[in-house]
């Protein structure tokens, strides 16, 4: 893109399964820092500012948001806890809600602050508001993609559905996170996800396959999106697309991020997918030198990228 920096990233070779596994999570994070100051903007921002990791619109340079704070905190009570202890990530979310952070979905916020117990607050929110498809449980779904891969197709997106279920109880978000894991899935070995769409869709629930279908084949264009990206339809269809439209991390992560709309979690997807397939290596160092990940409501606790590479390759490893 004109104005850009050439990419700085590893050139390709060969990825192993855990260059790939930090490359979901790096990258997501990636993703996520550099559309942070671009979100609820117009389309081809950051193309016109010419700029990367430079901050703007409350973030500082290479500061993630909320995306990546919850992605982090799932991955941590995976591995503390053994495994998926639903009441535990869910009363990590509270306590980080209560913390104040910068940025939090509003659908999100009502779930983890309206009183209820984690097995009831997004089913009393969804059928109060008989909305909940938002973009939340993408998100934040790096890490947990990473650890549940060894489980296989049928385990990686039984996970992602329930903790989709934490916080969005629209069954629409369920899948579209179980499609997301099942996608990182296939990436780590080795293999192209976009091949496998297919039969990853005859995994969908029949009441929402029709329409995962339309925004995840291969002439779906983000401008044909009937809802605002932050919707988890066109939001894991603009991710898709920006993979298959472009042929590298960085490439990808920009196209993302000129959408407009919900750029930093657009590109957060976009980041976790691309790194998937292409490696950590592939991540430019200018977009992982400044970023960082500050974890509101747990003191002054604050990871950088060195931090999520061990987050990435412990939750690898604890899954085998």
């Amino acid at each position: 893109m004109t104005g850009l920096p050439p990419d700085t990233g590893a050139a390709a070779g060969a990825v192993d399964r855990a260059d790939r596994a930090v490359g979901a999570v790096l990258g997501s994070a990636a993703g996520d820092a550099l559309g942070a100051p671009y979100e609820f903007g117009p389309a081809g921002a950051l193309s016109a500012r010419g700029e990367e990791m430079r901050g703007g619109g409350g973030w500082d340079p290479g500061e993630a948001t909320d995306d990546t704070q919850m992605a982090v905190l799932l991955g941590e009570s995976l591995l503390e806890r053994g495994g998926l202890d639903l009441p535990d990530v869910f009363g990590r979310f509270q306590r980080w809600a209560a913390g104040g952070p910068k940025d939090i979905g509003l659908q999100t916020e009502d779930v983890l602050t309206n009183g209820e117990p984690w097995d009831r607050a997004a089913a009393l929110h969804f059928q109060v508001n008989l909305r909940a498809a938002g973009n939340g449980s993408l998100m934040r779904a790096s890490t947990s993609a990473v650890y549940f891969a060894a489980q296989g197709r049928a385990g990686t997106m039984a996970a992602a559905r329930r903790i989709a279920a934490l916080t969005h109880g629209d069954r629409a978000a369920w899948e579209g996170t179980a499609v997301l894991h099942e996608l990182v899935r296939i990436a780590l070995t080795g293999a192209d996800p976009l091949a496998a769409l297919p039969e990853v869709l005859g995994e969908v629930h029949p009441d929402h396959r029709d329409r995962y279908a339309r925004v995840l084949e291969p002439g779906w264009h983000p401008d044909l999106a009937t809802e605002f990206n932050g919707a988890v339809w066109p939001c894991l269809g603009s991710a898709v697309w920006a993979l298959r439209s472009t042929g590298g991390f960085a490439e990808a992560v920009r196209a993302a991020v000129d959408l407009g709309g919900d750029t930093d979690t657009v590109a957060a997807v976009t980041g976790m997918l691309a790194g998937a397939r292409y490696g950590a290596g592939a991540i430019p160092v200018r977009w992982t030198t400044p970023l960082h990940v500050p974890l509101p409501g747990f003191g002054d606790r604050m990871l950088d990228a060195a931090g999520l590479r061990e987050l990435a390759v412990r939750l690898l490893s604890a899954s085998a």
